[in-house]
């Protein structure tokens, strides 16, 4: 292990593990951490590999690097790459490197079902959700949500796609059917009337939710989500919702996520977990310097504190 602590003076290096600097978040990532005194590395999951070795384990960099001296890691991991980010994360884990958010937690939060699971374990509220293998158990699969109209989730989807509103028996029976017989898995959830296009962006670090907002879907549109055109407004959410959004990152073990809520009759219903939350939508919807509160976070798990005074994580 070669994780140790920089001076006060020289601060703390940081690697962002991601696939794109230039995107919004992993830019806001780079200049918050230097802002705040440490050295930031960019590492491309791509171009990261490893080497297994119970007493030298290693990580090297595309053109034979290898990556010492790193502090902390902050993985920002697409879909698409989840399993070999993951695979990196695990790696940085095992040399002693504290990870903003560890690879076990990315992967339960990326399986749409597992992640489910655990959140009824957990005595969580989330809409009514069913899974099956069999196209024969179709009819009986939309019974058990209700029936029609009902939501359809890819269990690979991310940011709103994958995502349909079936408005009648026979189009829900179409969609699941035809999704089946391409091998694709899917949750069948009921439809929650009352939210009206609605969610709540809850967003916790360390376990507390320092910011919030409420997304509005688009004209003609279901899905909330800001990638698919809503808008979104800061909101202040009840006691409930704050307390769900907290329970929810721990039952997936996460250290920060957007956790999104849907309003109901019933009360706060949970939809989903996301370990990699954006931050250009919040923060420009709040006002919030989230990328800060991300990589002050990273100093309180390292114990790393500034002759200045550093401002606390407020809860909304």
């Amino acid at each position: 292990m070669y994780a140790a602590l920089r001076t006060e003076r020289t601060g703390l290096r940081i690697a962002l593990l991601a696939s794109d600097p230039e995107l919004y978040s992993n830019r806001r990532l780079l200049e918050a951490g230097e802002e705040r005194g440490h050295r930031m590395e960019f590492l491309n999951v791509k171009q990261c590999y490893m080497r297994l070795d119970p007493q030298n384990p290693e990580m090297h960099y595309r053109g034979g690097n290898v990556l010492e001296r790193i502090d902390a890691v902050i993985p920002r991991i697409r879909p698409s790459v989840t399993f070999y980010g993951c695979a990196i994360t695990r790696q940085f884990e095992s040399m002693g490197i504290r990870v903003l958010n560890a690879a076990e937690p990315i992967k339960r939060s990326r399986d749409k079902l597992l992640a489910s699971q655990l959140f009824v374990r957990h005595g969580l509220s989330m809409p009514v959700t069913g899974f099956a293998s069999s196209p024969l158990d179709t009819k009986d699969l939309i019974k058990m949500v209700g029936g029609a109209p009902l939501i359809l989730k890819l269990l690979e989807g991310a940011q709103g796609r994958g995502v349909v509103l079936a408005e009648t028996q026979k189009a829900a029976e179409s969609v699941i059917n035809a999704m089946k017989s391409l091998n694709a898995n899917l949750l069948v959830q009921e439809f929650i009337k009352e939210a009206g296009g609605k969610d709540l962006r809850c967003f916790v670090i360390g376990n507390k939710v320092v910011s919030a907002i409420e997304r509005t879907a688009a004209v003609g549109d279901f899905r909330s989500n800001i990638h698919q055109g809503g808008s979104a407004q800061a909101v202040r959410i009840r006691p409930e919702e704050r307390k769900l959004a907290v329970a929810a990152t721990r039952a997936l073990g996460l250290d920060v996520a957007g956790v999104d809520i849907i309003r109901s009759e019933r009360g706060p219903l949970l939809l989903e977990v996301n370990s990699s939350p954006g931050l250009e939508g919040i923060e420009t919807a709040t006002g919030k310097d989230l990328a800060g509160q991300m990589i002050q976070e990273v100093e309180r798990k390292l114990g790393w504190v500034r002759s200045c005074s550093t401002p606390a994580l407020v809860a909304v």
